[in-house]
């Protein structure tokens, strides 16, 4: 056996243990004993059960928000005192909003705030949320339907706990313990084949083409300016933070249509009426989204003709794992700019790209994106968790973004992910699988599109 393997193998013999505890028994590094158990594995010598909790950790922003008062809350009052949006400051309009029309708190009429449940309704939801962060606070768990909403809004760190167990199988030893008998013929190796993430990318990328789309391109560093400030995102607004976006150590020079960047920044402090900062769009990043790269072809447009471009690209978030979240995915991307485009025309293109891939059970929930008014969800049935799972966002983009980028209204967008419905196409339960590398699921995978 190899150095190690023995020493290990006598510890696991006698009880189950965990790689700390094997670690600390054996005086060995925890790289070294994940080595030696992965090789104990595949000999079958042990076994290794893994299991996986999450903890939740409080941002400040919700410590905040749970000693005063939640931004939907706080829109809530607004609307019983009979406010329009234009009396919302920032992160009410870009936030509160949102979630306020989410919870169902209130509508919006004529541009104004109309409350839309009783007081008493809104006042014991925001004792729910104050009280879930004093359990987060306590034990890192709150309740189930909270803490998935805590993490949605990023109120909340997702850590992810995994725990491995190693214990012994039973198998023989072999007579010498020096080594393994590699005199064993090998078996024919398997033909190469495309990932399933390859051949769902081909597919959609023919669903586009035959819906008359044209493919963008684009590099995965970008610049503040077009990630953000050319989707009329403001430059205070949370998901800029680093809790959100990987950042990169440089800057990125502002678009050299002056005039461009003058537009935008006037639509910045016009609208949420603060002071922009061209320091702050130069800012380089891991992009976040592939809409940076509708902005920038909506920019280049010669002319207002109308426009259908899609991408399928790679993306980043800052954010924990699990089995519906990754840190870098694939987008896909969509705009339509035509003049006489109407918001069941989005609805339509989306049922009918769906329907193309194979899903028939397909629901759309309104939303809220600073970019996008009026903003939608996309949403399909995950049969083996017996819940909805979101697969993008959808919208009109708001006249602040396409008319200082083209001067084009409206345009109907959207961005979808594509690992999700490759889960359900594949019966995943677990979208970390598709990146784990198992040849066996790899040369078993079969994508029914």
């Amino acid at each position: 056996m190899y150095k190690g393997e023995m020493d290990v193998l006598k510890l696991v013999t006698k009880r189950k243990l965990t790689l700390e505890q094997i670690a600390k028994e054996a005086s060995l590094n925890e790289d070294s004993v994940r080595r030696i158990v992965e090789s104990l594995k595949s000999a079958g010598y042990v076994a290794v059960d893994i299991s996986e909790s999450v903890r939740g950790e409080p941002t400040d922003e919700l410590a905040r928000y749970a000693k005063s008062i939640f931004p939907e809350v706080s829109v809530f009052r607004k609307a019983l005192a009979g406010a329009a949006i234009q009396g919302l400051s920032p992160e009410e309009r870009s936030i509160g909003m949102r979630w306020a029309k989410v919870k169902g708190f209130i509508t919006i009429e004529g541009g104004k705030l109309v409350p839309a449940k009783q007081e008493g309704e809104v006042a014991s939801t925001e004792q729910a949320l104050k009280a879930a962060y004093s359990q987060l606070q306590k034990t890192g768990a709150c309740d189930k339907v909270i803490m998935e909403e805590l993490f949605e809004r990023k109120l909340v760190t997702r850590h992810a706990i995994r725990s491995a167990v190693v214990s012994y199988s039973g198998k023989h030893l072999p007579a010498d313990q020096q080594g393994f008998d590699v005199n064993i013929p090998a078996k024919d190796a398997a033909l190469g084949k495309n990932h399933p993430i390859t051949k769902m990318s081909k597919r959609i990328r023919t669903i586009m083409t035959e819906l008359g789309f044209q493919e963008m391109d684009g590099g995965v560093i970008e610049s503040s300016f077009w990630n953000f400030d050319a989707l009329f995102q403001p430059q205070d607004h949370p998901a800029r933070e680093l809790a959100d976006t990987f950042y990169i150590d440089k800057t990125m020079p502002l678009p050299q249509d002056k005039a461009l960047v003058e537009r935008v920044k006037k639509a910045h402090e016009d609208g949420w009426r603060y002071k922009w900062d061209p320091k702050e769009a130069s800012k380089a990043v891991l992009r976040p989204h592939t809409t940076c790269l509708s902005a920038r072809y909506l920019a280049a447009m010669k002319d207002k003709k109308p426009c259908k471009y899609f991408s399928i690209g790679r993306v980043f978030r800052n954010e924990a794992t699990d089995y519906k979240h990754l840190a870098e995915f694939h987008q896909v991307e969509g705009i339509i700019g035509w003049e006489n485009a109407k918001f069941t025309d989005l609805l339509g293109v989306l049922k009918e790209f769906y329907r193309k891939l194979g899903f028939e059970k397909i629901r759309f929930r309104p939303s809220f994106f600073p970019y996008t008014e009026p903003s939608l969800e996309v949403e399909v049935y995950f049969e083996p968790r017996k819940q909805w799972l979101e697969l993008g966002g959808a919208g009109i983009f708001r006249p602040e973004v396409s008319v200082p980028l083209a001067d084009v209204y409206p345009v109907l967008a959207w961005g979808l992910s594509l690992e999700r419905p490759l889960m359900l196409l594949l019966e995943l339960e677990d979208i970390r699988d598709l990146y784990r590398n198992d040849i066996d699921f790899l040369t078993s995978a079969r994508l029914k599109i």
